[in-house]
């Protein structure tokens, strides 16, 4: 797992670097030669504290070890010398194994500052290994900044969910290993250091023989259609003794020199993404489709051999998604190898991303006997599931292992809310063949406290039109889940034909049909009434004494609302949640009284992150005007909107992209997450450099203060959300400063004043950005305020993690209740 140290030393290596290589690529290959070079290092130091032999740095490379480079007698000049010539010698080194010299292939230092070298390999040098899985964690985040993983739906999956997963399986010495998607191969790692386990009697695995280890490396083998990630996953199995390791750069979906190979073991994560028109897979899968979890669950099940065995992470799709080859795959899995299912919690893949998903344990030979299916929820992986991915004491993995050890024993487990047993044909009666853990829950544990109630007998619908009433349009923000009276939108200045705008009264819900099923479901909790547009859907309680208002927004909020609004949401190409659709689903309805308590309880962890939103969102830069100071038009002093046409690149370049979703809420600077090719970008979007300032043009993310510096950008060049303005400071200003002036109450205010548009999506116009004045003192004046910024910034970032941890807290009270 990705742990914050790590993360921050990369990031430190990377602002090193960036003034003499701004192209993140360069960067990565440098780092990486670093981290290897250390790495070897460290191995050859091992060896020799055992009482063996440096191996990597001997003979005449003996002179290129770290301990030489980093000597305090060794000046910065020479330091240069050294390990220039070092990287560029490496590939001659016969004592280093093929792959690492083919790394260190045409490798060269593309800069000779003394000063930037001693910083760079002084923070090298703080990486200290005991094994190679904290160098799969720096390979994979500094991959991120190519682009190379949310895009595609590859998260690097945590260390100890890959434990778990493996002995789940339970792997043996002579069984053959897969992993078909295997990115740095810790799959295949964790199953080697299972077996070392298995047959250990005094010392880690001297049960086995020279014979057992030569097999155990024949047996493991692993596929990714990535060569960067081949690349990766051959040194994390050379640096575990494998000289020979089975890694193929292969597509397992859409070639098929493979396909005849069968494996008694299979462990994998695969990509979830499907590209813009699905996959194209070859004609001898089972199951016809262009999703990619789909095909990658059927080869797997297909290629198990008859006692075969498998765990594999699947997103949610593949649990209730009702579209026919998403049911034909559950069927197929509960007629020839599925054995049990088990919920993972939403964020275990932070910091990449939140996404939610489950495991699937297949075992081709126990399904034959078994009539059940084990169901198991982990609600918490003993770290949080915030981005930061702190240690706690919240821990289901064991209990959850130890449960389903029994149930494969045959032993009896003991079923509850977060663990019980499902007869296969109950799955199969299923019109879906859901594998939905609330289908079966309240039936199967007969815990359930609240009974559950579907919506059709709780609200209807209100269909109250627009009737000259002098009342404001309204807005829906989905951000905070309310409408949102915003007095700008008056009948005056919103669209001439507004007869078919609906009414929301006081207590009435509404929603978009075509976006509920991420989350977007509003609640008047104002005192008044207003209208929106008439594409939503606009219902209310009919029974105040029966269900209160905010418990129903928190349940249909949660993960496992928005989890039953998908399964009740049709289309292919856009779902839609028709209102017939939304009454048919069930929610548990404890007594109002238990409600009220539930509702008081969520309210005061609210209060919690209001007072921390307060403090994010109050913050602003503390800079002590001086009345001498010079002001200046923001047009005079910055370029607003750069030209397209300053692009020099071939359309085929990687660029950097950075969607709206992407800048977050003041936040200072902005990291690229994602790269498109420039020919996928130039017409549509906006463009913009490394260091210009990205301003959000757009409400409600004007206001809300969406406005960052972007850095490191995929040849120095990026392109975004059309609604930015982008600002490019000259010579006399700085863009900390710049950055300072323009997310102000007082700009924002002015800002909205001048606000165009005439329905909901309202834009501050470019001149009166151009137009804004400044104050402009001296650059040097200017530096000494942005450094004190600089320190603020932390104290922000424990009040956003605050913010994070209660969010938690009242998504698993939340989902406790959805399960109770």
């Amino acid at each position: 797992m990705l742990d914050n140290e790590t993360k921050r030393r990369i990031n430190s290596l990377r602002d090193i670097l960036v003034g003499k290589l701004p192209d993140p690529k360069a960067q990565v290959e440098q780092i990486t030669n670093g981290l290897i070079y250390k790495f070897m290092n460290d191995m050859d130091d091992e060896s020799v504290s055992m009482g063996g032999k440096a191996t990597y740095f001997s003979g005449k490379f003996k002179k290129y070890s770290w301990k030489n480079l980093m000597d305090t007698k060794t000046s910065g000049v020479e330091k240069v010398s050294l390990y220039s010539e070092a990287i560029e010698q490496m590939y001659n080194n016969e004592n280093l194994p093929e792959l690492f010299r083919e790394i260190f292939k045409n490798s060269f230092l593309p800069f000779k500052d003394a000063s930037t070298l001693n910083m760079f390999l002084k923070e090298v040098n703080k990486f200290h290994y005991s094994h190679s899985e904290k160098l799969g964690d720096a390979f994979e985040y500094l991959l991120s900044f190519m682009g190379s993983q949310g895009d595609a739906g590859q998260f690097r999956t945590p260390r100890h969910i890959i434990d778990f997963i493996v002995k789940v399986v339970n792997p043996k010495k002579n069984e053959t290993i897969l992993d078909p998607a295997c990115g740095t191969a810790g799959f295949l790692i964790s199953s080697y250091k299972h077996i070392l386990n298995q047959n250990t009697k005094k010392n880690l695995g001297d049960g086995l023989n020279a014979s057992d280890r030569k097999k155990i490396g024949e047996n493991l083998n692993g596929y990714d259609i990535s060569p960067d990630m081949v690349k990766i996953s051959l040194v994390n199995m050379y640096l575990h003794k494998f000289t020979n390791p089975k890694i193929y750069e292969y597509d397992t979906l859409s070639s098929e020199e493979r396909w005849n190979e069968y494996y008694d073991i299979i462990l994998a994560n695969p990509p979830f993404f499907s590209p813009k028109g699905g996959i194209t897979p070859h004609n001898k899968f089972g199951i016809k489709s262009s999703r990619a979890e789909i095909l990658f669950v059927d080869y797997i099940n297909e290629h198990l051999k008859p006692n075969g065995r498998a765990g594999i992470i699947v997103p949610e799709g593949i649990i209730f998604q009702s579209n026919i080859a998403y049911k034909q795959v559950r069927k197929t899995l509960v007629d020839k190898s599925l054995i049990g299912i088990i919920s993972l919690p939403p964020g275990i893949f932070n910091p990449y991303s939140g996404v939610k998903t489950s495991l699937l344990i297949l075992d081709k030979e126990r399904s034959k006997k078994e009539e059940n299916i084990f169901f198991g929820i982990i609600e918490s992986d003993g770290f949080t599931l915030t981005s930061s991915r702190k240690r706690n004491k919240d821990d289901d993995l064991g209990r959850i292992f130890l449960q389903i050890e029994n149930f494969l024993k045959k032993r009896k487990i003991s079923e509850d809310k977060k663990f019980f047993q499902v007869n296969k044909s109950d799955i199969l009666k299923n019109s879906d063949i859901s594998f939905s853990f609330n289908d079966y829950i309240t039936k199967k544990t007969g815990s359930a406290k609240n009974k559950y109630i579907l919506l059709g007998n709780l609200i209807e619908e209100s269909k109250i039109r627009y009737n000259n009433e002098k009342r404001n349009i309204w807005s829906v923000s989905n951000k905070e889940g309310f409408i949102n009276p915003e007095k700008i939108f008056s009948h005056q200045i919103a669209s001439d034909d507004i007869k078919n705008y609906k009414k929301v009264d006081k207590n009435n819900f509404a929603y978009n049909p075509s976006r509920i099923n991420v989350g977007s479901i509003a609640f008047n909790q104002s005192n008044g009434f207003g209208f929106v547009s008439p594409m939503y859907v606009v219902f209310k309680n009919i029974d105040e004494k029966k269900l209160n208002n905010k418990y129903l927004f928190n349940l249909l909020k949660s993960e496992f609302g928005i989890k039953k609004i998908r399964e009740k949401s049709i289309g292919t190409v856009r779902n839609t949640l028709k209102f017939k659709n939304l009454i048919n689903i069930a929610i548990p309805l404890p007594s109002i009284e238990s409600q009220n308590q539930i509702v008081e309880e969520l309210d005061g962890y609210q209060k919690i992150i209001d007072g921390c939103r307060q403090v994010v969102e109050n913050y602003k830069p503390s800079i002590d005007i001086d009345p001498n100071w010079k002001v200046e038009e923001l047009g005079n002093i910055c370029k607003i909107n750069p030209k397209k046409s300053e692009v020099k690149l071939d359309f085929n370049s990687d660029v950097s992209f950075i969607p709206m979703e992407d800048v977050k809420e003041n936040n200072l600077l902005t990291l690229p997450l994602r790269t498109k090719k420039l020919s996928e970008v130039t017409t549509s979007y906006t463009y913009f450099k490394t260091d210009d300032i990205l301003l959000a043009k757009v409400t409600p993310c004007f206001e809300n203060g969406k406005c960052t510096i972007v850095k490191n950008l995929v040849n120095d060049v990026g392109f975004g959300s059309s609604e930015f303005i982008v600002l490019r400071c000259g010579e006399k200003v700085k863009k900390e400063w710049v950055y300072c002036f323009i997310i102000t109450s007082k700009f924002k205010q002015l800002g909205v004043e001048s606000f165009t548009g005439t329905s909901g999506l309202r834009r501050v116009p470019k001149d009166f950005v151009a137009r804004y004045k400044i104050p402009l003192p001296s650059i040097d004046v200017q530096e000494r305020h942005i450094k004190k910024i600089y320190s603020d910034v932390d104290f922000i970032d424990k009040n956003l993690e605050m913010i994070q941890k209660t969010e938690d807290r009242i998504n698993n009270k939340i989902n406790s209740i959805w399960l109770s």
